[in-house]
């Protein structure tokens, strides 16, 4: 396993960072300052990720031929839509023009049994989503809690279509762990299938970050951690982040290890 300093750890984790906002007091305001604090001087996070009704005008902001992509989230965050609206909104938010959309599975369903409730999801959202749009699939693992149960939800949405599974909505009490972490991308290397894995919720610090790096890299591969295949949907992680590359928090005693 390759190892880091504290300061390529943090470059890596701002290249793979979903720079969030889901407050649900968020206003237009905060949007722009999301877009601005997205563009740094070290290189820009992978993308923002934000509520439906400002992608519009995160487009706006960022600009034409923008790096930073705009993900938004969908049958968020309870899970307890119905399918058609659920689809409905995705069809408007690629419209507005994300590039990514968020989706929570039925995950109260699928505890209860219904595993077609997970499949059916899915599966109506990546068509909608087609080829352009990336599709990420929230399991809610925090409220789904057991090991077995997080492995088949993985394995569903896997089956069904999604680009990347997801850990949390940050909606519940508990968000992204490492035992979940463990499971999923478990679940990815023995799908065979190119999906990526997304942590959100909890992770404020660039030695968290090193932490889910380190994970991946130890079950997949050194260089597999990449924007295509990794990412954390984190508000408070830029601010480490920049702290550590700008040199104004020092270096823990030990080199990162990812």
């Amino acid at each position: 396993m390759t190892n880091h300093t504290h300061k390529e750890t943090a470059a890596v984790a701002l290249s793979l960072l979903d720079l969030t906002n889901l407050k649900d007091d968020c206003t237009e305001a905060q949007i722009d300052a999301l877009c601005e604090r997205a563009q740094t001087p070290f290189g820009n996070s992978a993308a923002i990720c934000i509520w439906p009704r400002f992608i519009a005008r995160a487009r706006t902001v960022l600009g034409k031929g923008h790096k930073v992509r705009i993900a938004t989230v969908v049958n968020f965050p309870s899970g307890d839509m119905e399918i058609a609206d659920v689809a409905a909104e995705t069809r408007e938010a690629i419209a507005d023009g994300a590039d990514e959309i968020d989706l929570v599975i039925p995950y109260r369903k699928f505890l209860a049994g219904n595993e077609k409730s997970v499949t059916d999801m899915v599966s109506a959202i990546r068509a909608e989503c087609g080829s352009g749009t990336l599709l990420k699939v929230i399991l809610e693992t925090g409220e789904i809690k057991d090991p077995t149960l997080i492995r088949r939800a993985s394995e569903l949405a896997i089956e069904a279509g999604a680009d990347f599974i997801k850990t949390s909505t940050g909606k519940v009490s508990v968000n992204a762990t490492l035992e979940a972490a463990d499971i999923m991308i478990r679940a990815i290397r023995q799908s065979g299938r190119k999906v990526g894995f997304k942590p959100a919720g909890g992770i404020g610090s660039v030695a968290d970050a090193a932490l889910y790096l380190s994970l991946a890299e130890t079950i997949m591969t050194p260089d597999w951690p990449m924007p295509s295949t990794f990412r954390f949907g984190a508000s408070g992680l830029l601010d480490d982040i920049l702290a550590v590359l700008s040199g104004t928090q020092p270096a823990p005693t030990q080199a990162s290890s990812y």
